[in-house]
């Protein structure tokens, strides 16, 4: 083998670095796209109010007013709510996680008569939208007595989402038939072979599975303005209605204040969970 053989030709260099380069003008081209909103959000935050009204606009803020961002905190019990959504989410997508593991798995590894068409079934109630079930949704709690508690969220999460149990289902359906013919063998039934073998090995899809079921939780605000009173409601529901002046007008930056505060956590929890939360899409729904 030739020296000329080993190492790449200074064109074929060229024509990869070219590449590269190309590749990564256009990853901080889409980057800079979706940080776009966020970063306008943040100078909003830090802008007078007689700037936001301003014609022409005012890109940067005369004077940057951090003190929007303590007033935004002292205005509302800032903690309160923020504990609220912290609490509803983490019951919510912990429950939910779970329980589209267990249905995942039947749909993965169990047979019987008709699994298909439920399961076409399921993945059609994805279509349906959330405000068509959201009044029946309503007077069932109602009925129940469940209204200004956080018992829906606790039934939500045993009761499966969709687009999770499509996630379990693909990832438990691509791993090999002889883990199940060997716990089978050593007498291993289907609860403790899904919590002994399967649920185990899933660690990537129940990363992503958490993290887009705390999402769901954390930035819902129908659900918790129509079921919750305003001491138990959310972050969510705070930020949209509690900064308003004496006239009814939104203050538009303590409102963009409170936002960035309020889409911190789940920066926070993203980027705790990004490994396992990109190895799950990546391992799901190809098979």
């Amino acid at each position: 083998m030739t020296a000329t053989s080993l190492n790449p030709k200074p064109a074929a260099r060229v024509r990869t670095r070219g590449g590269r380069l190309v590749l990564y003008t256009v990853l901080v081209a889409v980057t800079g796209l979706f940080l776009g909103p966020f970063g306008w959000l943040v100078l909003t935050g830090l802008k007078a109010p007689s700037e936001l009204a301003a014609a022409p606009v005012h890109w940067l803020p005369a004077h940057f007013e951090w003190h929007n961002f303590a007033d935004a905190y002292r205005l509302i019990d800032f903690l309160g709510y923020a504990r609220n959504s912290l609490i509803i989410a983490t019951i919510y997508a912990t429950l939910v996680t779970l329980s589209s593991a267990w249905v995942g798995f039947g749909f993965a590894r169990l047979t019987a008569p008709g699994k298909k068409t439920l399961f076409g079934i399921l993945i059609g109630s994805m279509m349906l939208p959330q405000m068509i079930t959201l009044l029946p949704t309503y007077l069932i709690f109602a009925k129940l007595g469940m209204v200004d508690t956080y018992w829906p969220w606790v039934l939500w999460g045993l009761a499966s989402a969709p687009y999770l149990v499509f996630l379990f289902r693909q990832f438990f359906a691509g791993l090999p038939r002889e883990l199940e013919e060997a716990a089978i063998v050593d007498g291993c039934g289907y609860g403790g072979m899904f919590w002994r073998i399967f649920l185990p090995q899933s660690w990537p899809v129940l990363s992503a599975s958490f993290v887009i079921a705390f999402t769901w939780t954390w930035g819902d605000y129908i659900a918790p303005q129509l079921l919750l009173s305003t001491d138990r409601s959310t972050l969510a529901v705070a930020v949209m209605t509690t900064y308003v002046s004496s006239a009814g007008t939104p203050i538009t930056n303590l409102q963009a204040a409170a936002s960035v505060m309020y889409v911190v956590p789940i920066l926070l929890v993203f980027l705790v969970a990004q490994r396992g939360f990109v190895a799950g899409l990546s391992t799901s729904g190809l098979k």
